[in-house]
């Protein structure tokens, strides 16, 4: 169904495109194509003639410009009919999310090894230092 409606909305943009083209100039502009009078300068009104052509080309524009906003709702309400409005963020596995570092009042010097006993092991530097600054662990 959107293939068709696509089509059908790819055939009225080349049709309004040509219908606005083929439309009489009001004049003004760079001074071409909107005087009756010779010199080339007769463009649609000298091939066509008179002002019940330019009204028949105004009515065919709007109903194709009617037609281009219908199918361009549609086709936008189908391209959303199919997607979900979940966020990124629940697509995430658990696994991945990290959690921040707690900041409670720990007053070891390093950071702790699972496999020890629990004693507080500094990461680095000397071992018996106990000045009470805390090291940053290097990953």
């Amino acid at each position: 169904m959107t293939t068709v409606l696509l089509v059908i909305h790819l055939l009225i943009a080349i049709a309004l495109v040509i219908l606005v083209l083929l439309q009489p100039s009001e004049g003004g502009g760079l001074g071409i194509g909107g005087g009756g009078a010779g010199g080339g300068g007769a463009g649609l009104q000298g091939f066509l003639g008179g002002r019940g052509t330019a009204n028949a080309l105004t009515r065919t524009t709007a109903v194709l410009a009617a037609g281009f906003m219908a199918t361009s709702i549609l086709l936008t309400i189908f391209a959303s009919s199919g997607t979900q409005t979940d966020s990124i963020l629940d697509q995430v596995p658990a696994s991945e999310q990290q959690t921040p570092p707690s900041t409670g009042s720990d007053s070891g010097a390093g950071a702790t090894d699972p496999g020890d006993s629990g004693a507080n092991v500094p990461s680095g530097g000397d071992s018996g230092s106990g000045d009470g600054e805390p090291q940053v662990p290097v990953q």
